[in-house]
């Protein structure tokens, strides 16, 4: 058993997975969302709407060891993402400052949208950040409030997150949809349980004395071009058909390297798309 603490903040799929594999772990676990109904059995609730700057009257009373800001935007604009990541990690860190609080580490899950290349590189967490669209500014305005936060920090920059739920790949394949083979659009991917697993893996290691990075690139082992991962959806489904009326579409393409954090030992449990997919496709996961 663990006596360590977190407070997640953006309790949904990834938050409420992380929750599980901690609460598993013996940790105790806090989530803060609008719908607390939907967190996992064994979480203590915070109900609270992060555009609203009021501490929420369920707020801890001790400062938690380890803070997750896990959110998801609800509005997928400019405004919605500022709302979300910027405005929302300021008031949580208000509120924190307010009661007088100060975690070992805050974990900030961020995005490789902060990246902008686009011709098949090799990324890791020393590539330049030179994003070309308002998501990819946004999260690095949130990163580096995070960084400034008052506590250790630590970016976890999350690639094309992909489970249960999130299926929408799934869908295009299914109805035979086309994508460019030349050249190649490298795609990054990691399951929702593996980014869990990632944040888990990286706050205990901190608990157990490990000295983190400020940031690693959450990503599985395989960033495979998407016609690759196509043509192995369609075989795996059986899809013989194509549609000539609509394409997969994709902009950019880049590899993103997850040797930083395997090199601590973390190892996830869906390596490429293959074993994640499948593991959709029977049921799993």
């Amino acid at each position: 058993m663990s006596d360590r603490s977190v407070l997640i903040v953006g309790c949904g799929d990834v938050g409420g997975r992380l929750a599980r594999q901690l609460l598993a772990r013996g940790w105790q676990v806090s989530g803060l969302r609008r719908s607390v109904e939907h967190l996992p059995q064994g979480v203590v609730p915070i109900a609270a709407d992060l555009s609203d700057s009021g501490l929420p009257q369920a707020w801890p009373q001790h400062s938690p060891d380890y803070l997750v800001y896990c959110v998801a935007a609800s509005q997928h604009d400019e405004a919605g993402y500022q709302s979300a990541y910027v405005e929302g990690l300021r008031h949580v860190l208000g509120w924190l400052a307010e009661r007088g609080q100060r975690p070992r580490r805050l974990l900030f899950v961020s995005s490789s949208s902060v990246f902008a290349q686009k011709d098949g590189e090799w990324i890791d967490e020393a590539a330049p950040t030179e994003p070309q669209g308002y998501s990819g500014r946004v999260m690095l305005e949130a990163e580096r409030l995070a960084l400034a936060g008052g506590m250790p920090a630590s970016i976890v920059r999350l690639t094309g997150i992909y489970g249960p739920g999130r299926e929408w790949l799934l869908s295009q394949v299914r109805q035979g949809y086309r994508v460019a083979t030349e050249p190649p659009l490298y795609g990054n991917r990691i399951h929702a349980e593996d980014a869990a697993s990632l944040l888990a893996f990286l706050l205990q290691a901190d608990a157990d004395g490990v000295a983190l990075d400020d940031c690693y690139i959450g990503v599985d082992d395989d960033p495979a071009p998407l016609a690759d991962v196509v043509g192995w959806l369609r075989a795996y489904m059986g899809v013989t058909e194509w549609s000539d009326e609509q394409r997969v579409r994709r902009t950019g393409s880049k590899r993103c390297s997850n040797a930083r954090v395997r090199a601590l030992g973390w190892v996830p449990e869906y390596p490429s798309y293959k074993e994640g997919y499948a593991a959709i496709l029977k049921g799993e996961g």
